[in-house]
């Protein structure tokens, strides 16, 4: 809470994998209100990772209705959607939910996709989202090997964003930005892609009609009751949260890349054109028409660490309670950078960037005799940087990245900033968490609403002027040079154990 009551705000909706966030911003003031509901990711069989639909937009309804009751008399200009991206919604005529939400963290289809892999297609480069089961279009394919009449007999399939539009104003439509992550849009035209539809098995009709990200819509009379806003509100489609994210952060100048680490990570920057690079390693969804981020995301972040704590160390854990964290951080900081040469691939979970592979499996290479379970530990840490740093390398393959702005609560850890910063070998400028995706979405917002003429102006007035970094971390020479030695050690540790694979009878060349 900052600030004396503002006579406007706008609201940025921020409707994640695990919780809502609501944030009204006061224009030109600090004023700020944010409210959180939270909600659970279920898993009702291996491989499956779902939301109940009436369970979000209940959680929606409550941060709504908090946030609003918190502005006071101050006029609501609008209410500007984010939504997490890559899930799946099957919908009746009635719009009612004929499945579970499916997120992106679900891999029921890596058959799916890697038979897609397998045919040569490169929806890839056509579509500017990765082969992998993380998307609609392999999901789609699921349903059409193993509930063929689920698939055909929906009327609309949908994410996340069309859902939540849906039930603020009655409209079945998407934007830009959530459709070019579901691996079913062109990017050449900005349309539904053909060839994509019908691998999907799906009729164009039941994809939803694509807006752009700064159309307006009307909020619901029902949804106006029920959350103490004004019926008619200006719903602005909004876009999705990794894009949002990048804008929320400042990270939209060229030279700057914008990263995000929580539970999973991701790395992107901003560019004029929808590019892909030539190895098919990033995505490329949209911001605007005008605006498009190129990066790559990881599902193995500070997840890593919380799982060295309770697989190493559960002894602090139980010893510190809230402190595990910080008892483990501190276990790895006494150990020397590098680890003495051990090296993690941490690959607990199904991977995405820059491989794009969810049969990868994790590793620690180069163990030895000596090393403790502090070593393990921060390999841990460090193994996470340096996915992080592929990623920055491929990125730099498209433009240049000459500085990083990253967000997420493992940065309040000096571990952390020191290891990522020399790792990525860039000065990381450390930004606040209200700098991220709510606050991307009332940027947008205000720039739909005409009231300004950039993205760049519309966070200066919501008192977020880009590059206003919260702190800076300069990379440490010497630091540098130790984590490009201990990059370049991995291919030989890999190359090390083609013998054991010809030891157990197989080739390791595949």
């Amino acid at each position: 809470m900052r600030g004396a009551s503002p006579g406007e705000v706008i609201v940025g909706l921020d409707v994640g994998t695990t919780g809502v966030k609501a944030a009204a911003f006061g224009l030109g003031s600090s004023w700020r209100r944010v409210a959180i509901r939270e909600y659970p990711l279920l898993a009702p069989a291996p491989g499956q990772e779902v939301q109940d639909p009436a369970t979000i937009l209940a959680a929606v309804a409550e941060a709504l209705a908090e946030c609003v009751a918190a502005a006071g008399e101050a006029h609501v200009l609008a209410v500007s959607v984010s939504t997490a991206m890559h899930g799946l919604l099957a919908l009746d005529r009635e719009l009612r939910p004929l499945t579970a939400l499916i997120t992106w963290a679900d891999s029921r289809a890596g058959e799916q996709a890697r038979a897609l892999r397998r045919s040569g297609e490169d929806l890839h480069g056509q579509t500017g989202t990765p082969v992998h089961p993380m998307t609609p279009l392999a999901k789609l394919m699921w349903f059409a090997r193993h509930e063929p009449r689920m698939l055909t007999g929906a009327r609309w399939w949908v994410g996340l964003k069309e859902h939540v539009l849906a039930w603020l104003t009655g409209s079945v439509v998407t934007e830009l930005s959530s459709a070019s992550g579901t691996g079913l849009l062109e990017l050449a035209t900005r349309t539904w892609s053909t060839a994509a539809i019908e691998i999907a098995g799906i009729r164009p009709g039941q994809l939803a009609p694509i807006l752009p990200v700064t159309s307006q819509l009307a909020l619901d009379a029902g949804v106006a009751r029920r959350t103490g806003l004004a019926a008619g509100t200006p719903v602005i489609a909004g876009a999705g949260d990794g894009p949002l994210a990048s804008l929320g952060t400042g990270a939209i100048d060229d030279g700057v890349a914008g990263l995000s680490l929580g539970t999973s990570g991701a790395v992107r920057v901003a560019v004029a054109q929808p590019r892909v690079d030539d190895r098919r390693t990033v995505f490329c969804y949209a911001l605007t028409d005008s605006v498009w981020v190129v990066g790559g995301a990881i599902s193995n972040g500070g997840v890593v660490t919380r799982w060295a704590g309770r697989s190493l160390a559960p002894d602090l854990r139980a010893a510190s309670g809230p402190a595990a964290d910080d008892a483990l951080l501190a276990l790895a900081a006494a150990v020397a950078p590098g680890s003495d040469g051990l090296v993690m691939l941490p690959y607990l979970l199904a991977e995405r960037a820059p491989l794009w592979d969810p049969d990868l499996p994790g590793a620690y290479l180069g163990l030895r005799f000596e090393h403790t379970r502090a070593h393990l530990a921060r390999a841990a840490l460090e193994g996470v940087c340096i996915q992080m740093r592929l990623i920055v390398d491929r990125l730099a393959d498209l433009a240049p990245v000459s500085s990083v702005r990253a967000t997420g609560g493992v940065f309040q850890s000096p571990l952390w900033r020191e290891v990522m910063a020399a790792t990525l070998a860039r000065p990381l400028e450390i930004v606040g968490e209200a700098e991220g995706t709510a606050l991307g979405a009332a940027a947008l917002g205000l720039h739909a609403l005409g009231l300004a003429p950039t993205l760049g102006g519309a966070l200066a007035l919501l008192n977020a002027p880009e590059g206003s970094p919260a702190l800076t971390v300069d990379a440490d020479a010497d630091l540098v040079a130790g984590y490009d030695r201990l990059r370049a050690s991995i291919p030989r540790l890999v190359a090390q154990l083609d013998g054991t694979a010809r030891l157990f009878g197989a080739d390791p060349r595949g």
